[in-house]
């Protein structure tokens, strides 16, 4: 009899103990997947990554030569970051639930047809149905090697037909950039001048272009620059866009060296036009070498 009622008790505390650490296991999963959907929110979330490059003379490695680092070599450096990130963000993420995007854009175009074709090359969707290894070590690779082979081809053909990114943004970049259901990031790459003479208009005191010589013939280049600014009203001519679908980051700022405002106001000049159109998120940076903004580049990726 005492060894039935041994067994007995022995088996219910055993089933107890299989519960509880059933139990245990499942409240340990509901914690981490709590803090996956906290921690890693942008992993779980799409992410739709615009670069729109500026090829007009400030890539050139003779005009505006560096000794530390070539600028358009920044560049390259800064998208390889991106790729990175992007790739970061694709590995945490269940291949049911991919659904990314990053592409390349310029404005104008290029005329040559050996950068459109490299940046065609450089767009990917990645989600469910094409998802693997094998693409992700591609679109790796891809991200790499490719954008310092655009770079190279827009200095030799020396063409330099300026950058028209007030116009992209007008015009294009509601149905190129943004995705309803993804989290849009538009990357910039530009000295933070913007001059098309196609596309070169005024209103007053508000343009859709900006240039060291516009700067210093309207006294932007002295101390008082910002209550000029304020009081004659400069500015880039608003677009009467809602962007704040839209997250902006601005790489490469390098303003003239013979102004020593030209930082400020650059970037006064961009944060106003961003907050016009708001912009909820935005990030506008000079141009550093590039180890000391990748850890800022993936951070405004991922962590958002």
């Amino acid at each position: 009899m005492k060894n039935i009622i041994y067994k007995i008790v022995l088996a219910v505390l055993l089933f107890a103990f299989i519960s509880c650490k059933e139990d245990s296991a499942n409240v340990k999963d509901i914690k981490m997947d709590d803090l996956t959907e906290v921690n890693l929110k942008s992993s779980n979330k799409n992410l739709n990554i615009s670069l729109l490059l500026d090829l007009s003379d400030r890539i050139d490695p003779v005009k505006y030569k560096n000794e530390t680092m070539q600028y358009y070599l920044r560049d390259v450096a800064y998208i390889k970051s991106v790729s990175e990130a992007f790739y970061s963000h694709l590995s945490h993420k269940k291949v049911r639930e991919m659904d990314d995007k990053i592409q390349l854009f310029f404005d104008p175009e290029p005329s040559n047809q050996n950068i459109n074709a490299i940046s065609n090359n450089l767009k990917y969707h990645i989600d469910k149905n094409n998802a693997s290894l094998e693409k992700l070590e591609e679109l790796k690779t891809v991200y790499k090697d490719n954008p310092k082979a655009i770079y190279e081809l827009a200095i030799e053909d020396k063409k330099y037909v300026g950058s028209d990114i007030w116009k992209f943004i007008k015009t294009k970049v509601e149905d190129y950039c943004i995705d309803e259901n993804s989290r849009n990031i538009l990357i910039i790459f530009t000295d933070g001048y913007i001059y098309h003479e196609d596309g070169a208009i005024s209103d007053e005191n508000q343009t859709t272009f900006i240039t060291p010589q516009f700067l210093r013939k309207n006294k932007l280049n002295t101390k008082n620059w910002e209550t000029i600014m304020a009081e004659k009203d400069y500015g880039f001519i608003s677009t009467n866009q809602d962007l704040s679908n839209l997250e902006i980051l601005v790489l490469g700022i390098n303003p003239d060296k013979n102004n020593l405002f030209g930082e400020y106001v650059v970037k006064k000049y961009w944060s106003d036009w961003f907050d016009k159109m708001k912009v909820k998120h935005y990030a506008i940076k000079t141009a550093e070498l590039p180890s000391n903004l990748d850890n800022l580049i993936k951070d405004f990726i991922l962590k958002k």
